[in-house]
This record gives C-alpha cells, structure tokens and sequence, in this order.
C-alpha cells in the first residue's frame, strides 16, 4: 500500500542524514515536534540506565510526531532474553519499530546473556517481530578495545547473516573528524569482503571544547588529536556552526563515486537539536517533498 506524504529527500548534489537523541529528549523536549522533517530516521540512544519503558515510551513519542524511532540496542547492556524480546516486541506492537541499531555496548561492560552482537542477532527476535532494517557498528579509527582485524571480522560475520537471512543490515559508524581516514576506510572495506552500506558518523554543530569532551568520553582518540591540530580551523567551523570541512568532502565523493558504500550521514547533535537541524535544512541535507511513498518503509538503508 502506498500513500502520498511528505518525506525527507537530500537537495540534488546534497547527502541524506539521519540523527541521534536520548530518551528523555525524545519523550520530554517541546522543541520536537516538527523540528526535523516527516520520516527521518531518528537514533534513541541506550546507555545502559534507561529501562525498557523509559525506551518504548521514546520510540512512541518519535512516531507520535511522525519521525521513524530507530532505538539502539547495547548487546552487552542487555540483561536476559526474555527482557530483551520483551523491549523487541514491545517497539514492535507499540511504537510500530521496523529500523534499530545494534552495537556491541563495550567489552567491559556485559551485564546479562549478551557477549556480542552476533549473539543478539542470532536470537531471530527481530525478524520474528518485523523488524528486517538493522544498523550494526563501524569503526574507521579502530578501537582501544579490540584490533582492526578483529573488527574487520565482526564486520564479515554481520555481512553473512545478512546474507542468510532477511535482514537488510547498513554499517553506522562513530563520529569523527578527518573526511580523507572514513572516506579511505568505508571504501577499503570491499577489500576486506564487506560490502554492506556505510552511513558515516559526523558530529553536528558545537563548540571545539564540547566535541573535544564528547571525543574523549566515546574513546575516539585520532578525533582529539585531530581537533587539536586544527584548532584554530575548527574554532571558526564551531563559530559559525557548519561542519563542512568533515561532510563537504564525504558528499563530493559520494557523489563523484560510483562504487563507494557510502550512503549518507548520521548526525550526533552535541551542540543541540536545534542547531544541527538548522543546520541540515540550510545545507540541504534535509529537503521536504511530497511523494508516492510505501507506508511501510522510509529512507533509503
């Protein structure tokens, strides 16, 4: 069935982004409501303190508004099966979930059945419950947690399940700040037999201070050393609120690039909501346009 609704569509020569909020944010904050355009896919962050109905109740509201709540899932965060096929179904049955992303939460941190995403994958609670569009971690600047090539694996083991089973799984990778290393590493993937999309993570509008503590407390530690190389650059990218210099270069190549995986940005908004949505409209990474559009999906994976 397909109805005619406004949609969230990039400007010609311009890359689609999605964005991340918390729970609270996304059950409390006045400013939502029509704050992005219909239909963006919007990231419900899970820390591991927020309990299930806290969650839902996030994943509600979105669809409430008319956005498409995409809630994460910290496989390592989860505590039990039955809990966790509980918070499947209830995003399913109440909140109309059919998009989520599932990262790994850490290696230090497993609080309950869950070591790996793969574990959690291989539930098939998902795809018992609707769910087939499934974002999985990426790390173009390693991790201290585990080797590139450990990394490159998990990657390939995602990649095989996409491919037995119905899921249709994309690559969101963290925030960063050097377009040239993401750029090199989502397209140096095929390489390494992954050829899932890449949606690259790009941090929104802030100050040099805000994305230089938000670096540190996600353990990216090439994206400190980057800003603080280019401090005085990035203090006028902060000032005028217009992270170019990281998605001028990813959208010049997506558009100059046939064969690369990458599809568009995701948006972690540290300097706010409401700045990176300015943001995203002026650049025209955000347009609305009214369309023939299935019911049942949204943006491209």
């Amino acid at each position: 069935m397909t109805t005619v609704v406004e949609m969230q569509t990039p400007r010609p020569g311009k890359i689609a982004a999605s964005i991340e909020v918390a729970p609270r944010q996304a059950i409390e904050s006045a400013d939502l409501p029509g704050l992005f355009p219909p239909g963006t896919d919007v990231y419900v962050t899970d820390i591991g303190t927020d309990t299930n109905q806290t969650l839902v109740e996030a994943a509600k509201r979105l669809r409430a508004i008319g956005y498409e709540p995409v809630p994460h899932f910290a496989s390592r965060r989860l505590t039990t099966r039955d809990a966790f096929e509980e918070r499947i179904r209830l995003m399913s049955e109440e909140a109309g979930v059919k998009n989520v992303l599932v990262i790994g939460g850490g290696l230090e941190r497993q609080a309950g059945d869950f070591s790996s995403t793969m574990e959690v994958l291989e539930t098939g609670y998902f795809d018992k419950y609707g769910i087939n569009r499934i974002g999985v971690a990426g790390h173009p600047e390693g991790s201290p947690e585990f080797s590139e090539e450990v990394a490159l694996q998990a990657l390939r083991l995602k990649k095989n399940f996409a491919e037995r089973s119905d899921a249709q799984l994309r690559i969101v990778t963290q925030f960063g700040f050097d377009a040239k290393a993401f750029i090199s590493w989502a397209d140096g993937l095929k390489e390494h037999g992954i050829d899932l999309p890449v949606h690259l993570g790009v941090a929104g509008p802030a100050k040099i201070t805000t994305l230089i503590k938000f670096a540190a407390m996600c353990g990216v530690g090439n994206s400190i050393s980057f800003l603080k190389k280019n401090a005085l650059s990035l203090t006028t990218l902060a000032t005028s609120h217009s992270p170019e210099t990281m998605v001028g270069p990813i959208e010049a190549h997506v558009m100059n690039s046939k064969s690369t995986p990458i599809r568009q940005i995701h948006v972690f908004a540290f300097g706010g909501l409401k700045k990176a949505s300015e943001w995203l409209e002026d650049r025209g990474s955000w347009d609305i346009k009214t369309s023939l559009y299935p019911s049942t999906t949204n943006a491209q994976s």
